[in-house]
């Protein structure tokens, strides 16, 4: 029944673009404002607010309640899963505050303005899940979780302030692996779960836009240079499972990776809905050729790494 109602949802959807004056009146919604909308200003602050204030209360009552609350308390994780929770932390605090920050943007709003209110998006949401931590048992308030996000959102706002543009952008790219089956209660079960569960699996990049930084040379504007890092050998936040259980890394260890990346955001186009596909999309490291430099030792080659 889901399936038939996505397919007359996507036919309505090709119909209503096919059609000349909607497809005008779309590109025309899509386009950002090159004087303040106040209008669509304040649809994007209520909309965010709903949905920002959401997933917090989401939170609370689908993931919290199933721990015991506490006293405010602090905790140190900063060893925990390789650092590999952190890098996460500054992923996501950077493309929250860059989605926001485009969403005023496109309203119209001076760039002063996006800086303050919608880069920091990501930092506040994440600071108050944090918050959250520190008040349950299970957790803590983790000041090197607060630090990754302020280094998420301090690398959006300093290339606006340095460069007028993002020429470095974290991405993220995921494949599975055996250590999730082997404690799926933690790691998660399916490929919904472990893309957010399985550090193991997981890899942060930094995709760094070659033209940019020489923009009197020929290489092409879309071409970028990704340097990645990943972790393997982990059951658990710290040392001390992998030993019992038979899987590819019998020891905890770090990758470092060296790929080549897109800029979707430097492909040509007119077409206000691809540059909006194109936005979102680049939050996602795309499948290359890749080397990988292993923390215990060696190097390897891959002719496609996700």
């Amino acid at each position: 029944m889901v399936l038939k109602l996505l397919k007359i949802y996507f036919l309505l959807l090709v119909l209503t673009l096919s059609d000349g004056v909607a497809q005008n009146r779309f590109q025309d919604f899509l386009t950002p404002s090159d004087s303040l909308r106040v209008a669509r200003r304040n649809t994007v602050v209520l909309l965010e607010t709903v949905a920002l204030g959401g997933a917090l209360v989401g939170l609370d009552q689908l993931w919290y309640k199933d721990y015991k609350k506490s006293d405010f308390h602090f905790k140190n994780d900063n060893t925990h899963w390789l650092q590999m929770d952190k890098a996460g932390h500054v992923y996501s605090s950077y493309h929250l505050g860059r989605f926001s920050a485009e969403l005023l943007d496109w309203s119209g709003v001076s760039k002063k303005d996006q800086l303050i209110y919608g880069a920091t998006t990501g930092f506040v949401f994440l600071t108050a899940v944090e918050v959250m931590d520190g008040y349950s048992a299970e957790w803590g308030f983790s000041w090197g979780d607060v630090v990754a996000n302020a280094s998420g959102t301090a690398l959006y706002v300093g290339q606006e302030l340095l460069w007028d543009e993002q020429r470095i952008v974290p991405k993220f790219s995921f494949h599975q692996t055996p250590y999730a089956g082997a404690r799926p209660e933690v790691l998660g079960n399916g490929l919904s779960e472990e893309i957010l569960k399985d550090y193991n699996g997981q890899t942060y990049w930094l995709s760094v836009n070659m033209h940019s930084f020489f923009k009197e040379s020929k290489i092409p504007k879309w071409l970028n240079v990704a340097i990645g890092y990943g972790a393997e050998g982990m059951l658990g936040a710290e040392d001390g499972l992998i030993n019992t259980i038979f899987l590819p890394e019998k020891e905890r260890t770090r990758q470092f990776y060296v790929s080549l990346d897109l800029d979707l955001t430097k492909i040509k186009t007119e077409n206000h809905f691809l540059k909006t596909l194109f936005s979102v999309f680049n939050s996602i490291k795309v499948p290359a050729p890749t080397l990988e430099f292993r923390e215990l030792g060696g190097l390897k080659g891959h002719l496609i790494y996700f």
